[in-house]
């Protein structure tokens, strides 16, 4: 039986310690297993040593980030025998030095949840994009609390689901209760014929990436690139667009396969811009473990660049 391993994330200040303080004093969640808690960071809000020992958990502080390592965790885990683990991670340290490191045997990384202020969100998006980028790009769960009524909750939704489609986001207010984002879309799902603007593909490739079903049988058109390879079937081919997801040194093509006449497939040339009109079709990804959306061409033709090559998910 493995040892899970609990990863929490989030600068300074995002809610960490309150999120965990939460999670260990549900009984569901504690059931009397040996906890071993690591604060790789303190804040504002603190842990009560003598509560944490009623839920059988152990806190292990650390200041040091060059004293994080495997070797300090075997250590830590031949000590203390625990049967969960749980680390704060401190926001400032990069993922990757977690990602890299060499846990004791048995451990196993399991979940890992971003806590994001939704109030200071903005302002390290701004000036630290590539490292909040980071954190959510890996993470199973995300959750921005301390909302306000004017915070752009789908903006902000979607910047996460850009660089992990699979990841959960959630959305507290400021007394912890949850509220949902304005799903409100820039154009129309009911239409004969749903058509994306340019500036609306991030949007509709977001969307649709996390909710296949509520695409399926509908028509859309776009204007996009064409993305050709010997890997993919005969026929088939991916219209999409280049996108930033997290900086300008991130730019990466995003698209969804389609299937089209294998004559018409074969004489489009990779990069050339066109115009398609699609049937979206849900279909079950083994890999993903959920339905993601296929088109089938309905008419392809030749266009123009657009004013704007560069997608955006704001």
């Amino acid at each position: 039986m493995g040892i899970p391993v609990f990863v929490i994330a989030g600068f300074l200040e995002s809610g960490k310690t309150l999120f965990m303080n939460d999670t260990l004093s549900d009984p569901g969640f504690s059931n009397g297993k040996k906890t071993l808690l690591f604060l790789c960071e303190e804040g504002i809000e603190e842990y009560d040593e003598a509560e944490l020992a009623k839920v059988n958990t152990v806190i292990v502080p650390v200041e040091d980030e060059e004293a994080f390592t495997g070797e300090f965790l075997a250590e830590c885990n031949k000590k203390y025998k625990p049967e969960r683990v749980i680390i704060e991670y401190n926001g400032m340290w990069r993922m990757e030095k977690l990602y890299n490191m060499t846990m004791p045997r048995k451990w196993e990384v399991v979940q890992i949840i971003t806590t994001v202020c939704a109030a200071t969100f903005s302002l390290y998006l701004n000036n630290m994009r590539s490292q909040v980028m980071e954190q959510f790009s890996d993470a199973d769960m995300v959750i921005f609390n301390r909302c306000l009524p004017d915070t752009p909750k789908a903006s902000y939704r979607r910047s996460v689901k850009a660089i992990n489609p699979r990841c959960e986001v959630y959305f507290e207010n400021a007394d912890g209760s949850p509220v949902q984002p304005d799903e409100s879309l820039p154009y129309e799902l009911d239409a004969d014929v749903i058509e994306i603007e340019d500036e609306d593909f991030g949007i509709f490739y977001v969307d649709i990436m996390d909710d296949a079903e509520k695409y399926d049988g509908k028509t859309v058109a776009f204007t996009a690139q064409v993305y050709k390879s010997e890997q993919l079937p005969s026929g088939v081919f991916v219209p999409g667009r280049f996108a930033m997801t997290c900086c300008a040194d991130d730019i990466a093509f995003i698209g969804i396969p389609c299937r089209g006449d294998v004559i018409l497939v074969n004489r489009l040339k990779k990069k050339q811009w066109i115009k398609i009109e699609a049937v979206v079709n849900c279909e079950f990804d083994p890999r993903e473990k959920r339905m993601l959306p296929v088109f089938s061409a309905k008419s392809v033709e030749s266009c123009e660049q657009p004013k704007e090559e560069i997608v955006y998910f704001n």
